[in-house]
């Protein structure tokens, strides 16, 4: 809409903002790039799924969740074969497709980073340490989590993760501020998450936790985006 009325503007361009808000197709695409990511199954609303298959598929614990959408609403982590069912159910009450995600055993970081014509900037990456049995809602938004920046890991780890980082930005293409989150195993395992877009940018938010870290100001970023 932006560009049919030639107006400037700082995100990710529809085909790349559309791509990272199907966590499915996004993820898919990116394991093409060699980018390690946890087995998973799609779900639309005409199809279904037996218990049998998710276990032989998937396993169990797994995530069952809305392929589309955000703040974990509809997300379940599910250890059991007789929650399977619901949890598929709650996933399509919030929206049309429902993605069943291999359980990827770790801890979950985060990474923001932007570009302009002129340089790169990686931000340092969070760690995020929830109470909860994952990163839902409550952790998010109820302060059921403690985000760590920089992350308490070694140089060498952050530097793996920051170089993906970029390198996910320039295979989809991005413009502006984006932020990947990831699962590490314990063997230092990388897997790709989810490519956010439109990261949050509240004072709580993770982009500006790791402006903050960086030395830099908040003010400073938004300038050298918008001016780009």
């Amino acid at each position: 809409y932006f560009e049919l009325l030639n107006i400037p503007y700082s995100t990710c361009n529809v085909l790349v903002s559309a791509l990272t808000f199907n966590k499915f197709t996004c993820n898919q695409y990116l394991k093409g790039f060699g980018i390690r990511v946890a087995e998973s199954v799609l779900l639309r609303k005409a199809s279904s799924i037996s218990d049998e298959e998710v276990i032989e598929k998937i396993g169990l614990p797994c995530f069952i969740k809305p392929n589309v959408g955000g703040s974990s609403f509809g997300v379940t982590k599910v250890k059991e074969k007789t929650d399977i069912q619901p949890a598929i159910e709650k996933a399509f009450s919030e929206g049309e497709e429902v993605l069943i995600e291999q359980f990827v055993s770790g801890n979950e970081f985060t990474c923001g980073m932007y570009k302009t014509k002129t340089k790169t900037v990686v931000f340092p990456v969070t760690e995020i340490v929830t109470k909860n049995e994952f990163f839902d809602y409550g952790a998010k938004y109820n302060h059921e989590s403690e985000e760590i920046t920089p992350a308490r890991i070694s140089a060498a780890l952050t530097e793996r993760i920051q170089t993906l980082t970029n390198a996910i930005y320039e295979i989809l293409g991005c413009k502006g501020i984006i932020r990947v989150d990831y699962i590490i195993t314990a063997k230092e395992e990388i897997n790709l998450l989810e490519v956010n877009t439109t990261p949050g940018m509240t004072t709580t938010s993770f982009i500006p936790q790791q402006v903050s870290a960086s030395g830099m100001d908040i003010k400073e970023v938004m300038t050298d985006i918008i001016e780009n």
